[in-house]
C-alpha cells in the first residue's frame, strides 16, 4: 500500500492545470531505531511539554507559537493569523520557469517527492505537462507549501510520473569561501595526475545502488543479534590511517591496488545481487514468535497407512 500522501492541490501550467498528490519518495523506516530506557528500571523515557518557569505540564491546546525578540520577550503567532498568510503556493504548484538541469547546484537539493494525478479526473492534463518537461528536455521550477513553509520544487518526468525535488533558498546555503579559502595552492605534477587517472580508470563503474550496503546498519543489527543470543561482545580493531610520506610511492602502489581490486570485483560480479529487502529482515526472530505456518503434508493412502 503507497503511503498517505504528504500534500494534495493542483499543478498548473499557464491555463493547463489538474489535481496532484504528492508522495515521499524515500523513507528512513527500515532503519534500526533506538529508544531511550531508565538505565535502573528498563522502562522506555517519556517526554512531557512544561512550562519553564512552573515546571507544570501544557496540553496542547494551550500550546502557541511565539517568535522571541529578546531574551524571554515573546510575540505570540496564532494558527489563525498564519492562515491568513497563506500563499498560493499552499494549494498550487505553479510553474514559474524551464532550466537546464545542469543548472542547478547540488548543494540546493533537498528531498525527492513522486508527483501523480490524484483521483481519476486530470490525467490528460498532467501527461500534457510531463511530456512537455520530458520533450524539452528541462526542468520545471515552481513553489509548493508544505510544513507551512514555501519551498521551491524542481520537476522532472519519471516513467509516468513526475519527481519533484525541494530546493533550498540562496539564504540556506553557506558560502564555500567560509571553509576554502585557507586550502594551500598546491602544484600537481604531471606524472602525478596520471597516476591517478589510471587509478581513476581501473575502477571507472556505472552508479548502481543496489551494490552498496550500508554497513554500519549491518552491523548494528549483528550487534543486536548477538545480545539477543546471549554472546559476548568483543570491540573490533579499528583500522589507522597511515600518513602519506612519499606521494608517488602511495599512487603506485594504489594503481597496483586498484588493479587486484578490479580484477576480484569481475570475478564476483557473476553473483547474484542481494535481495532489496527492508534491513530488520535480517534481525533474529523474536524469542517465543510462533513460527510462520508451513504447508500441511497430504495425508496418505489408507492402503499407505496400513503398510507403514
Amino acid at each position: 500500500m503507497a503511503p498517505r500522501a504528504n500534500w494534495k492541490g493542483f499543478l498548473r501550467l499557464s491555463l493547463v492545470t489538474c489535481p496532484v498528490a504528492l508522495y515521499p519518495a524515500t523513507s528512513e523506516g527500515e532503519k534500526i531505531s533506538f529508544n531511550q530506557l531508565n538505565r535502573q528500571t528498563g522502562h522506555r523515557i517519556k517526554y512531557l511539554k512544561v512550562d519553564a518557569d512552573t515546571g507544570d505540564e501544557v496540553p496542547n491546546e494551550d500550546i502557541v507559537k511565539g517568535y522571541e525578540l529578546e531574551k524571554g520577550q515573546y510575540i505570540e503567532v496564532s494558527k489563525e493569523e498564519l492562515e491568513e498568510i497563506a500563499l498560493e503556493s499552499t494549494r498550487t504548484i505553479e510553474i514559474d520557469e524551464f532550466v537546464d538541469r545542469t543548472d542547478i547546484d547540488p548543494r540546493y537539493l533537498i528531498r525527492p517527492y513522486y508527483i501523480r494525478p490524484d483521483g481519476k479526473v486530470g490525467h490528460d492534463a498532467f501527461a500534457v505537462i510531463r511530456e512537455t518537461i520530458r520533450e524539452m528536455d528541462k526542468v520545471a521550477i515552481g513553489r509548493v507549501v508544505l510544513t507551512n513553509r514555501e519551498h521551491i520544487i524542481a520537476l522532472e518526468p519519471m516513467d509516468k510520473g513526475l519527481v519533484g525535488t525541494l530546493l533550498r533558498y540562496p539564504y540556506e546555503v553557506r558560502s564555500e569561501q567560509e571553509y576554502f579559502d585557507e586550502i594551500q595552492d598546491v602544484k600537481v605534477t604531471k606524472d602525478m595526475l596520471d597516476l591517478a587517472r589510471h587509478i581513476v580508470n581501473q575502477k571507472a563503474g556505472r552508479f548502481e545502488p543496489e551494490k552498496f550496503e550500508d554497513q554500519y546498519e549491518s552491523a548494528l543489527i549483528e550487534l543486536i543479534n548477538q545480545k539477543r543470543a546471549g554472546k559476548t561482545i568483543t570491540p573490533k580493531e579499528r583500522p589507522r590511517g597511515e600518513n602519506v610520506v612519499d606521494l608517488m610511492e602511495a599512487l603506485r602502489r594504489s594503481v597496483s591496488g586498484a588493479a587486484s581490486e578490479s580484477k576480484a570485483t569481475k570475478k564476483s560480479a557473476k553473483k547474484p545481487p542481494k535481495a532489496a529487502a527492508g534491513q530488520k529482515e535480517m534481525l533474529m526472530s523474536i524469542q517465543g514468535k510462533k513460527p510462520p505456518k508451513a504447508t500441511a503434508p497430504k495425508k496418505p493412502a489408507k492402503s499407505q497407512r496400513k503398510s507403514a
